[in-house]
């Protein structure tokens, strides 16, 4: 007990970084979690939380019984899975060939050029895709037109719905999520590339056997806190992106308990969705890392 008291007095100051972190997260992200038993109730402002009615799982069977269910799960694992194919590996290719340029000023340009997009906000994105995509005078879509002799209506026809979503989310994040890749290339050791060049292996044999191996656990590690958000399909960029028209396959967990908990008021029902979300979350993070450790690799845990 001393030795562990000695510890913490010699490591004081870093406890005290850790601390309005640590603060945030009690406030926001631990405190409301009290709220969930509103799932299990007939939620009622006027009677709060203490006088509402009890009525166990049945916000759950009722959730799990209705159509909407079986939408919204296609829907959401489908522009999940669509960004985990498709995204994911966009910062780690990116990164790789980024650490292939040997002239440190153009590479300081491009790595500004390709960040700048995480500092948009979504509704600047949303904005340009409705200005390049658009039926009437869309610069795309005329494109399109004039190649194909179609005019396609990509804002508001359901096929084209989803790509537009991870395009943009690769346009916007790409350049931000390769900047840990790239700090994991930085630790890579250059006499392994001189070693390899000496025995004559080219750039992509080097790549393979020496990069991508070298920052193996941080994909891994990656992969798993990415598996961990598959059913968070961003909300924002879903209800910019969303209309009457593409309804069917935008609507996802996350536009889905905005409308029955703000606009309709079904507080408890939409507390069931939520937490019904954050249960298979936590089960796929667990799930992920089990797997990532039986077949020998670095788990997140």
């Amino acid at each position: 007990m001393a030795d562990k008291l000695a510890y913490l007095k010699r490591h004081k100051w870093m406890y005290f970084l850790m601390l309005p972190g640590i603060i945030y997260f009690i406030i926001f992200k631990y405190v409301p979690m009290g709220g969930l038993i509103i799932a299990f109730q007939n939620y009622s402002p006027y009677l709060g939380i203490a006088g509402s009615e009890w009525v166990g799982f049945e916000h759950f069977k009722n959730f799990f019984m209705n159509p909407d269910f079986k939408m919204l799960l296609v829907n959401t694992f489908s522009i999940s899975l669509m960004n985990l194919l498709f995204f994911f590996p966009a910062p780690i290719i990116l990164a790789l060939l980024l650490n292939e340029v040997k002239n440190k000023l153009l590479k300081r340009s491009i790595q500004t050029m390709i960040y700048i997009p995480h500092f948009i906000s979504m509704v600047i994105v949303a904005s340009i895709t409705f200005t390049l995509l658009n039926a009437e005078n869309g610069v795309i879509t005329q494109l399109s037109t004039m190649i194909t002799g179609e005019n396609p209506e990509f804002l508001s026809d359901p096929k084209y719905f989803r790509w537009i979503i991870v395009l943009q989310n690769i346009w916007k994040e790409t350049g931000w999520g390769m900047i840990i890749f790239l700090a994991a290339l930085s630790g890579v050791d250059t006499q392994l590339y001189e070693a390899a060049e000496m025995d004559g292996a080219g750039k992509l044999r080097q790549m393979w056997h020496i990069t991508l191996p070298a920052i193996k656990s941080t994909i891994i590690i990656m992969l798993i806190l990415k598996v961990g958000t598959l059913l968070n399909t961003g909300f924002e960029q879903i209800f910019l992106m969303k209309n009457s028209l593409n309804a069917s396959v935008a609507e996802v967990f996350d536009t889905y308990v905005y409308t029955l908990g703000i606009t309709q008021g079904a507080f408890s029902y939409s507390t069931a969705v939520g937490m019904f979300k954050s249960v298979v979350a936590t089960i796929m993070v667990l799930a992920t890392n089990w797997i990532c450790k039986k077949c020998g690799e670095t788990g997140l845990y």
